[in-house]
């Protein structure tokens, strides 16, 4: 009898061994989908997106300012310059 007690525990024993790994994965599963929503909970999730006018546009409205007299002739040159340069 003794023997085939030791049998069952060890039976037993295995069987709430084999568990562990399984347990193990889904754990790391799920703690990596978790971590994952966590990342997205702080993130920015507006879809901004910032549209910079063509070089062409710029021009145009800086022309604008100047013959407006919003900026005199040496600021439209030197943000023509820049522009340009970009």
């Amino acid at each position: 009898m003794c023997d085939l007690d030791n049998i069952r525990e060890d039976n037993a024993m295995k069987q709430k061994l084999s568990k562990w790994p399984l347990l193990l994965a889904t754990a790391s599963v799920m703690g990596c989908l978790l971590s994952g929503c966590a990342w997205q909970l702080g993130a920015d999730t507006t879809g901004t997106t910032i549209i910079r006018p063509t070089k062409g546009k710029e021009l145009i409205d800086l022309k604008k300012a100047r013959d407006q007299g919003a900026i005199t002739e040496d600021e439209y040159q030197a943000q023509r310059k820049n522009i340009m340069e970009q």
